[in-house]
């Protein structure tokens, strides 16, 4: 499974509107910082995150993209 920046934006902004935030209207912000998150969470996993497969022919370490 591939990791999405829009998939993880939008589950960030439901649990927001399920605790209260307003996510959407002229003056909030909460939406932008939600896809900040959502931007910084999936980059740093697909720059450091390794897949350990223990055996087999795909035996190894290999990156989450």
């Amino acid at each position: 499974m591939a990791l999405s920046k829009t998939g993880l934006k939008q589950r960030i902004l439901t649990e927001l509107t399920a605790k209260g935030f307003t996510v959407s209207g002229e003056h909030s912000r909460n939406a932008d910082y939600a896809e900040a998150i959502a931007n910084a969470i999936v980059d740093e996993i697909q720059a450091n995150a390794k897949a350990i497969v223990s055996s087999g022919s795909s035996a190894g370490s290999w990156p989450v993209k």
